[in-house]
């Protein structure tokens, strides 16, 4: 297809035309009109009381204009028991005026048709209602028409078959069991919209362009006024008052921001008289669209355009004749060409525009804002790119893919706002997708923007987002995350250290990811630690990098290991100031959860010294004690960044103590830093130790802590060690011993010599001992002349550390 076709405008909703010329625009039935006097109506044997409409040479026709004194009479479908309505006559006005084709190269001007007085109402006559009904008026759901839509489809399916062409015929058939004219006209406009394809060859001028009604059913194709005529036709057979009104309309090849005001209306639809009152529908944008770039049709039955309400209609079509927009204010063709373009599915969806007031947007400070209202869950996302002249040039809907970094997406519980940051000068289309949140089909296009930057704002890199938007997701209820510490806002990152918070109305299981446009993964892992409660979700962050960094949360229900985890929430954290190194950021292979929560929870592990994940230290030692209410069998590890060695293994710098049911981990850290505390516990004899939690234990202190000492298995619950708490001595010292031993008959120190300790009136073992130079065992003997056992054994400095 060449460029100047592929530029040029046409008609049929989501599809690219090329600009017809008068002489074409002849062929397919656009003419221009012009008024006849009373005498010549009466004296005209083409217009029946069934018909309103002339035909020219061409077999096309043009409307008359809608009577305000036919628009009382009620007619609505909320049943199967209604009865057939009655044929209407034509309104007094509408029996006074015909039409006729005049010459392409004539002009009509006022004076050739002026616009008649609005009529008065004579006595008898019925006034016009206060208020203008509405299509859920007429029938609450497309639902209602179940019966009618599948007879015609199914009847036309069958006479395609026959090759049964005839007008008349192919009426009565698919009208048959129709009980008024509501039903007769959804049965016309279904058929229409399932058996005639938009003539693309035709259009492209690779083909005969098709206007008789017979042959458009014959081929089953037409181009616009193919459907209008043919639905006009239609309708005179069952005595519808239906017009064809010519204007502008916002399809394939429409150019945003272009004036029509030179420009000629290059479209055909359809106005009908139901119960006194005209109503709007299109046949041609209900059967489907045109994909340019295969040339072909996609059928695509969209209900939406069957009696459109006008104040949703004039955002896509604009009449030549302004009584035909059907709007108590009539709007100017500049606002036509400045409003938003909105799809069918803007408005079946309830979606409300709350901000720009207008499709072109200039930018303020480099920044644009748009802003959508709903009525119930929706799921958004957004496409931003460089400016195209035509406004269907992309696709219809949008996968769930990467959204524009370009932009900021953020949803709250009945409102969506996009924040647009242009990256550079230029003018930009910008594309909102939705879908109710329970659909699993496409997001779908809902309405367009054209955003204008002279000047851009400075600024750095937005992750992409590929769970489409901002703050928690709209499914966070249903997923069992019910509120956030966090809004949809940006968080400005202080000290490069951010906490979010979610709470939860059931235990979940989460897992965080963190993205920087810099930040490799294996790094973005230690910037993150998660605990996980019954009630509650805290994901702790860091940030060793300038700029924006985009944290996920995904959950899933805790017991539900067999379910996939969900994206419940993003949020854009920005980090200006300080940054941490990588000796401060968190120690590798973190469990997925951090600090007391669930999972202890369910252990019996309770009442914990420390309710966060993290632990900070200044002295460089900490306790963390808990209770162990099912005497679990419990094993602590200590552990840091691989590149960072201690003096002494750092399985020494961890001491535990079990009493009754208290269990205390006591640490000693070697130097600054940062370092995980892991905790498990065996939950069935003979079986693995499990991870129960990890803490993360954040040292300030520069001197260095001492170890403890050596464990063996003899120690066991019920020990404490009160003295010497170290497991470095001091060599040729004297050193006081105290520990408790339960059950222990003999309890003696041996180093180069041999200390038994004494028993005092609180069952504590104690004795001073002399360090000498060799290292000293803690041994015990439940026995008087039994082989000891050794709890505990202590170093002295100077001597190499051989014990682990």
């Amino acid at each position: 297809m060449s460029a100047k076709v592929a530029a040029q405008k046409f008609s049929f909703p989501f599809s690219s035309a090329a600009r017809l010329s008068q002489e074409e625009l002849s062929q397919k039935g656009c003419i221009q009109v012009k008024a006849l006097s009373l005498q010549d109506l009466q004296q005209s044997p083409s217009l029946s009381s069934a018909g309103s409409v002339r035909h020219d040479a061409a077999g096309a026709r043009l409307p008359l204009r809608p009577d305000p004194s036919q628009s009382g009479a009620k007619l609505s479908v909320d049943g199967e028991d209604q009865r057939p309505a009655t044929k209407r006559q034509l309104s007094s006005e509408s029996a006074a005026r015909t039409i006729t084709a005049v010459k392409k190269s004539a002009v009509r001007t006022e004076a050739e048709e002026p616009k008649p007085p609005k009529p008065k109402t004579h006595p008898g006559q019925r006034a016009a209602p206060e208020k203008r009904r509405r299509r859920k008026d007429l029938f609450a759901s497309s639902e209602v028409f179940h019966r009618i839509d599948s007879h015609a489809i199914r009847t036309g399916a069958e006479l395609k078959e026959k090759c049964v062409y005839d007008v008349k015929a192919i009426v009565q058939k698919i009208t048959k069991g129709a009980r008024n004219e509501l039903e007769k006209l959804r049965a016309i406009w279904v058929w229409l919209c399932h058996n005639i394809a938009y003539d693309v060859k035709g259009y492209l001028g690779q083909a005969e362009r098709l206007t008789a009604p017979e042959e458009v059913i014959a081929a089953g194709c037409g181009v616009c006024c193919g459907y209008s005529n043919l639905c006009t036709e239609m309708c005179r057979e069952v005595g519808i008052e239906c017009q064809e009104v010519p204007g502008h309309s916002k399809g394939i090849g429409y150019r945003q921001g272009q004036s029509l005001r030179n420009v000629k209306s290059d479209h055909l639809w359809n106005a009908v008289l139901l119960g006194g009152q005209w109503f709007l529908l299109d046949a041609c944008w209900g059967a489907g669209r045109v994909d340019m770039e295969h040339e072909s049709f996609v059928k695509r039955f969209d209900d939406f355009y069957f009696l459109t309400d006008p104040e949703e209609f004039i955002y896509t079509h604009f009449p030549d004749e302004e009584q035909w927009q059907l709007l108590e204010a009539p709007i100017p063709l500049e606002e036509f060409e400045k409003r938003v373009f909105k799809t069918s599915a803007f408005f079946n969806m309830g979606l409300r525009l709350i901000h720009p007031p207008h499709a072109h947007v200039l930018t303020d400070d480099g920044e644009a804002n748009v802003a959508l209202g709903y009525p119930r869950p929706i799921t958004f996302t957004h496409e931003i790119t460089q400016h195209q002249d035509l406004l269907h040039s992309g696709s219809l809907e949008q996968k769930d893919s990467t959204s524009s970094s370009c932009g900021l997406l953020t949803v709250s519980p009945r409102s969506m706002k996009l924040q647009i940051l242009p990256p550079a000068s230029g003018v930009y289309d910008v594309k909102v997708f939705a879908r109710p949140e329970s659909a699993t089909t496409p997001l779908t296009w809902v309405c367009s923007f054209t955003v204008e930057c002279p000047t851009p704002r400075a600024t750095e890199e937005i992750p992409e987002n590929p769970f489409l938007s901002w703050g928690l997701q709209p499914v966070a209820g249903s997923l069992g995350v019910t509120g956030s510490s966090q809004g949809s806002k940006v968080a400005d990152v202080e000290d490069a250290v951010f906490d979010l918070a979610l709470k939860t109305s059931r235990p979940l299981m989460a897992l965080c990811e963190l993205v920087h446009p810099t930040l490799d993964q294996a790094t973005a892992k230690r910037c993150l630690a998660t605990q996980i409660q019954p009630d509650a979700l805290t994901c702790h962050v860091l940030c060793p990098l300038r700029g924006f960094y985009r944290l996920s949360v995904f959950v899933r229900d805790y017991e539900k290991t067999d379910v996939k985890f969900q994206n419940v929430a993003n949020f854009l954290l920005h980090c200006k100031g300080k940054t941490l190194g990588p000796d401060e950021l968190f120690p590798p292979n973190l469990g997925s959860a951090c600090g007391p929560g669930t999972r202890t929870s369910e252990a019996g592990l309770s009442k914990f010294s420390h309710a966060a994940a993290v632990v900070s230290t200044q002295q460089g030692k900490c306790n963390i004690t808990f209770h162990n209410q099912q005497d679990l069998e419990l094993h602590s590890v200590l552990s840091r960044a691989e590149d960072k060695m201690a003096a002494t293994p750092l399985s020494r710098h961890l001491f535990c103590t079990y009493t009754d049911s208290k269990v205390t981990v006591s640490a000693s850290l070697p130097d600054a830093g940062v370092f995980r505390l892991g905790l498990y516990a065996r939950l069935s004899p003979g079986g693995d130790f499990d991870p129960m939690c990890d803490f993360v234990l954040r040292n300030s202190c520069e001197r260095p802590g001492a170890p403890f000492p050596c464990v063996y298995s003899a120690w066991r619950r019920g020990c404490v060690l009160f003295e010497p708490r170290v497991g470095l001595l001091e060599p040729r010292t004297w050193v006081r011993f105290r520990v408790r031993v339960p059950g222990a008959q003999r309890v003696s120190v041996i180093g180069e010599t041999k200390t038994d300790l004494k028993m005092n009136k609180s069952r504590v073992w104690e004795a001073d001992v002399f360090s000498g130079l060799q290292p000293l065992k803690l041994a015990t003997a439940a026995g008087g002349a039994g082989d000891m056992a050794v709890l505990l054994v202590f170093d002295v400095k100077g001597e190499e550390v051989r014990h682990e």
